[in-house]
């Protein structure tokens, strides 16, 4: 239930933000080509629900903690990749525990991108992928993330 609210919230947000656009908006073309919109300013992106996985209770605190160590510099890596688009996690204990939305043109390539995460690999999360249709401005979370995010010391 609350994964179907969620995509409908999503998608929701994707028709307003393309509707609101394109009623107001100066269209684009060479933004629209580099964020590989469609007519309708929309692209394909595969996104992950990450969840909980069977094995975190065969890890202590300590090794969980390695094991999300490597799980943020995956993160880290995939969005310098130009992969990972959006990531972050769900506040609450539930086993779902957050999402990834990739620019990948199939669950295939997600999937080996997914792979690759070390908390994956050790079974503290599990993904499951969703092909999905929204707003190519998706695209620019990174780009502003990366001026809203204040530096480290």
């Amino acid at each position: 239930m609350m994964k179907t609210l969620f995509l409908f919230v999503l998608f929701s947000l994707s028709i307003g933000v393309f509707t609101a656009l394109g009623q107001d908006g100066i269209y684009d073309p060479d933004l629209a080509a580099k964020l590989k919109a469609d007519d309708i300013g929309m692209k394909k992106y595969v996104m992950a629900f990450l969840y909980s996985g069977d094995r975190v209770a065969e890890y202590s605190k300590e090794e969980r903690a390695e094991i999300q160590k490597g799980h943020m510099a995956n993160i880290s890596k995939l969005a310098d990749m130009g992969k990972l688009i959006l990531a972050g996690p769900f506040f609450g204990t539930e086993s779902m525990r957050g999402i990834f939305i990739f620019d990948v043109e199939t669950k295939e390539e997600a999937e080996e991108l997914t792979n690759t995460d070390p908390a994956v690999k050790a079974g503290v999360l599990k993904m499951e992928l969703r092909e999905w249709y929204g707003s190519a401005a998706v695209m620019m979370v990174p780009e502003i993330h990366a001026k809203l995010q204040k530096p480290k010391n």
